[in-house]
């Protein structure tokens, strides 16, 4: 079992900056791949951003256009997703999800997931 705890949303201005962590407790951390997802209202939820345990490729949505970037420290048992230039259209519910193998880009792929924390960016 792994337990996951997001931290760090908000409400931010357009154009602002957020960094949301996954604290990851349980078994090794270290094995697990990380995904970021993210969930609107009245929207499917989205892959974000993907770090497989080594950390090396990460893998991020098309929508993100190199605004965000994933990071993990397995020492400290947390991953990070670090948002800048923020839209109202990354308004959602985010999520890390962990799975014991390759990051994909599929929610249904993850077995953890986190509580969600709420980020929402004013126009």
């Amino acid at each position: 079992q792994v337990q996951l705890v997001e931290s760090g949303g908000g409400l931010v201005q357009a154009g602002g900056s957020l960094r949301l962590s996954c604290a990851a407790s349980g078994r090794t951390f270290r094995g697990y791949s990380i995904g970021w997802f993210r969930q609107a209202p009245g929207k499917e939820r989205e892959f974000v951003a993907g770090i497989s345990w080594s950390g090396i490729n990460p893998a991020y949505a098309n929508s993100i256009e190199g605004r965000f970037t994933i990071s993990r420290h397995n020492a400290k048992n947390t991953a990070y997703l670090e948002m800048n230039s923020l839209k109202p259209e990354d308004t959602a519910v985010y999520y890390c999800a962990a799975r014991w193998d390759l990051a994909t880009m599929v929610a249904d792929d993850y077995d953890y997931w986190g509580q969600g924390t709420q980020v929402t960016v004013s126009s």
